[in-house]
């Protein structure tokens, strides 16, 4: 039986398939960031319309104190 590491193409073949799996799962979880950060400028907006104190948007949001004063210009 042959051993991958011994042909040249086979290794070239798992490396790819190897990046392939790591660009996905990267670029699976950077949307699914992207999604919560969408969510929570969604939340702090309904919140800011409720005149909610900023601290409390912050610690229900997760959003950094720029992000929200942003929002509320």
């Amino acid at each position: 039986m042959l051993n991958i590491s011994q042909d040249e193409r086979e290794r070239a073949i798992a490396i790819s398939r190897k990046k392939f799996q790591t660009d996905y799962a990267s670029d699976m979880a950077t949307s699914e960031d992207r999604g919560q950060k969408i969510k929570a400028l969604a939340v702090a907006r309904n919140l800011i319309k409720r005149n909610r104190p900023i601290d409390e948007i912050i610690e229900d949001t997760g959003l950094t104190r720029e992000e929200v004063d942003k929002l509320s210009v």
